[in-house]
């Protein structure tokens, strides 16, 4: 791993980062919210990291910053591996989206979004993936009650409207006829 740890120390020269070891014998990287971006541009451009095998986010209730963003990104040509972390500060988590340097990350930030209620900003098509538009809880923050929240009435309320949109289309449909 001293390569990979070498190879992302020369490529995040001059940006503000914590670089260390991880459990698994995995580089790691921490960086501040506002540097993600950077960080991962230039372990891809620099480093070699052409691949983002995830993105995902940690809820560290009650802890603060309670918010963090985690990426890994995998390097075929040097057969590594790097994690980045990132906290995000504030009631609302917010962090700079990859998807123009990883579109395959798109998917990725959209689940981050629906689960955890992260903001990917400059995600062209950031939406629920998972839950209904309209749903307003985010299921894997640990404040989520463990029973969940009124599933039976949410859906209802969900189809309500469904339905009501339907009719209008269909509605529509005819007047154009």
């Amino acid at each position: 791993m001293a390569g990979t740890n070498e190879r992302v120390a020369a490529a995040l020269q001059g940006l503000a980062h914590e670089a260390s070891t991880g459990k698994d014998g995995m580089c790691v990287v921490r960086v501040a919210a506002g540097d993600a971006k950077e960080c991962i541009r230039r372990l891809k451009e620099r480093a070699g990291f052409e691949t983002n095998t995830f993105v995902t986010g940690v809820d560290r209730f009650p802890k603060s910053p309670r918010h963090e963003c985690h990426w890994q990104f995998m390097s075929v040509e040097h057969a590594d591996r790097v994690r980045v972390y990132a906290a995000l500060p504030g009631d609302e988590p917010k962090v700079a989206s990859i998807v123009d340097l990883y579109p395959g990350a798109a998917y990725a930030e959209r689940e981050c979004f629906d689960m955890f209620g992260i903001v990917f900003e400059g995600h062209a098509g950031l939406k629920r993936l998972l839950m209904p538009e309209e749903y307003d809880h985010f299921p894997l923050r640990k404040d989520f009650p463990h029973h969940g929240i009124e599933p039976d009435r949410l859906y209802r309320e969900w189809d309500r409207r469904r339905r009501e949109r339907a009719a209008v289309s269909d509605h529509s449909e005819i007047a154009d006829q």
